[in-house]
């Protein structure tokens, strides 16, 4: 059997492996949590993380270490940084040593991986366009071969699909429950209108003040002012 053969082979079941883990994944933060650990067993590394494209920022969306406090919340301008650069240009990019001295690289003081040596950066794509960017880093010099880099890139293409679609779905969930939000709101300033004679404004400063004051979010003071007027309806019919 020739090394090409088993080279395809080897992808081949790769492929099928990563696609068996991301169908039993539907939440997007399981989905990328799926990847990190699948890219993190195809290439041994001391980090993984995972961008996603947000407009016109990547977000750091998935660690291989725990990064609870920048996770979601550290974001790269596109063209920003090694990262930012793969995603303007679609191409991945493998710095073996000395990583923090490329030209294009941008410190973040938040992360302890900027001070690693080897670094490989690779487009996440959906229909041709990005939509994320998949990093490993390792803390000693580390050459990725042609190999590491076309898989790893062909990850990129295969769970890009998922990804995106994996993004969507979150933000339909969150427009959903801005949304269901604003009807509880728009009943609890209507109960605190008519009970206590506010105008609107009024009704709505007052759930914001019982929002700071309970440390509860306005939608959790609208739902208890509801209940209560659900709960004297139901004692007055009784």
């Amino acid at each position: 059997m020739s090394t090409n053969t088993v080279h395809s082979d080897f992808d081949i079941d790769v492929l099928h492996e990563i696609s068996a883990r991301m169908a039993a994944a539907d939440p997007f933060h399981e989905v990328l949590a799926h990847v990190v650990e699948f890219v993190s067993e195809v290439v041994k590394c001391d980090s993984c993380f995972i961008y996603v494209l947000d407009a016109d920022d990547l977000v750091l969306r998935a660690s291989k270490n725990p990064h609870d406090e920048i996770v979601d919340r550290l974001k790269i301008r596109v063209g920003q940084g090694i990262t930012g650069w793969v995603a303007e240009h679609r191409e991945p990019v493998a710095v073996s040593q000395h990583a923090s001295e490329d030209p294009r690289f941008k410190l973040f003081n938040e992360l302890p991986e900027d001070s690693y040596e080897a670094f490989l950066s690779v487009p996440v794509l959906c229909r041709g366009r990005v939509v994320g960017v998949i990093n490993l880093q390792h803390r000693k010099p580390h050459i990725y071969s042609r190999k590491q880099i076309r898989l790893i890139s062909t990850i990129g293409f295969f769970v890009g699909a998922e990804i995106e679609m994996a993004r969507l779905e979150t933000a339909n969930l969150q427009l959903a429950d801005k949304l269901e939000t604003r009807k509880i709101v728009e009943r609890a300033k209507g109960i605190l209108q008519r009970d206590l004679a506010m105008d609107e404004e009024q009704a709505y400063l007052a759930l914001q003040r019982q929002s700071r004051q309970k440390r509860k979010t306005l939608k959790e003071i609208a739902e208890a002012i509801v209940l209560g007027e659900e709960i004297r309806r139901g004692s007055r019919t009784n």
